[in-house]
């Protein structure tokens, strides 16, 4: 991905973060995938191959929480000099009741890349605040760090909303879109919208889950200096997911 290109982490076809379990009898968590092709906003961060993916989860007292995620990636160590080929996220935050039909998450993410060698920096770190009602959930994320190598990109942000829907049979579908804000010189092909439609299921605990991904993100702008892919363009992308 060329160095000015948005990029980040997180789990596909679902808000950002990864889900987190507060239950008072076991409040630390352990999580491991293999994706045919890490998205993040619709854009590869692994110039659509698979990536390996982990993570850990602790709940804390009264709704506070921590954790971190990593990915193998590829997008730095494409552009000449790039340096480093992992992302890590690190992430605290608060969930809780408004009622007990309308929840609440906020809390800081920050995305490092040991190694990197990009000027500005890949490092990005963002505040959120999610809403929850029923099955819906409308998420804003803000970047207060320059965004993922783009220069003078303080203050963009992420809106997304995301949905589950038991559709039986042990099957989950989970409808998202988002919009990607990139403030700065490359406002005009850095911001665009993104889409999701994940399937998934658990089969004796290994949650296996297909997503039909795609944006309208620039093709120039998003592509890969390797081969010249358009890295934003509709995929299929299959996943097997194991929680400890």
């Amino acid at each position: 991905m060329k160095r000015t290109v948005l990029v980040a982490a997180a789990v596909l076809g679902a808000i950002t973060l990864p889900a987190i379990s507060h239950a008072e009898d076991n409040p630390l968590s352990f999580n491991v995938s293999l994706t045919s092709d890490y998205r993040y906003r619709g854009i590869s961060q692994s110039r659509l191959r698979p990536a390996l993916q982990g993570g850990i989860d602790y709940a804390l007292p009264a709704g506070f929480y921590v954790g971190a995620w990593a990915s193998t990636i590829k997008w730095i160590k494409d552009i000449p000099g790039g340096g480093g080929g992992v992302e890590i996220d690190l992430y605290g935050g608060l969930k809780g009741e408004i009622t007990k039909e309308l929840t609440y998450d906020v809390g800081l993410l920050t995305y490092q890349y040991p190694s990197n060698k990009l000027t500005p920096s890949a490092n990005t770190t963002e505040l959120y605040g999610a809403l929850s009602f029923g099955p819906a959930t409308v998420k804003y994320s803000h970047a207060v760090t320059n965004t993922f190598a783009n220069a003078d990109s303080k203050n963009s942000f992420y809106l997304e909303a995301v949905a589950s829907f038991d559709v039986g049979g042990g099957v989950t579908l989970a409808p998202h879109v988002g919009y990607q804000k990139i403030k700065g010189p490359n406002q005009t092909v850095g911001s665009y919208t993104d889409y999701s439609l994940t399937a998934s299921v658990d089969l004796s605990g290994f949650i296996v889950s297909a997503a039909i991904v795609g944006t309208n993100a620039d093709k120039v702008f998003y592509s890969s200096p390797v081969n010249g892919k358009e890295l934003g363009k509709p995929g299929l992308v299959l996943a097997v997911k194991k929680t400890f």
